[in-house]
């Protein structure tokens, strides 16, 4: 899928037309349409994963139809803008579930007694979370009023500086605190090894 974003790019390029762009929610919602997980379980159980449907028909579906709602405008111009933000809304918000930073936002908001058993909680003092969700959230908010501003034409090099504030969070927190706190690793896989290891013990 990347492969064919860079190409189109490079072509979009060329001919001067809008760049073709991975956006996340509909590459979240792909994602989520490829794994295969188990329909029956206990109630409050997580459903166990059994492997991936390897297909193209979602991508293709979604920007075939996408091509198609150029020709639509005639029509879609009677559907009112509210109707399309809610649905985009509702998109994201489906979207935020199971994304490590979405969990850590929530549990600034709850108590402690209430708060899920996440794997890195386990590892991490919770006031170190805080901490690097803090600085997520201050990088997020520079990021919006960049792109919100004139100054949106350096928003691009604002995203490369984001490498050096991660470089520059090695400074801040240990080596252990990041492994579980910002790794490419799903929640659901580093909690599996880490229930593996405590059985061992």
């Amino acid at each position: 899928d990347l492969f064919w974003v860079g190409i189109l790019m490079a072509v979009c390029s060329f001919m001067g037309l809008p760049w073709y762009v991975a956006a996340t929610v509909i590459s979240i919602a792909h994602i989520d349409s490829l794994k295969m997980e188990t329909e029956t379980s206990a109630p409050g159980e997580q459903p166990q994963f059994l492997g991936v449907r390897e297909q193209r028909v979602t991508g293709i579906i979604v920007f075939v139809l996408t091509g198609v709602s150029v020709f639509l405008a005639p029509i879609l111009k009677y559907i009112p803008m509210p109707v399309l933000y809610g649905v985009f809304l509702y998109m994201g918000v489906a979207s935020l579930n199971g994304i490590q930073f979405w969990d850590r936002c929530k549990l600034f908001l709850m108590p402690a007694k209430h708060q899920p058993d996440y794997v890195f909680l386990r590892h991490v003092p919770l006031r170190r979370i805080h901490l690097f969700t803090l600085v997520q959230i201050i990088c997020l908010a520079v990021l919006w009023v960049l792109k919100s501003t004139v100054a949106a034409i350096i928003f691009p090099v604002m995203i490369l500086a984001l490498i050096l504030v991660r470089r520059l969070l090695d400074f801040v927190f240990s080596q252990h605190d990041l492994a579980w706190i910002d790794n490419i690793i799903p929640e659901k896989e580093k909690k599996k090894e880490d229930d593996k290891k405590k059985k061992k013990k």
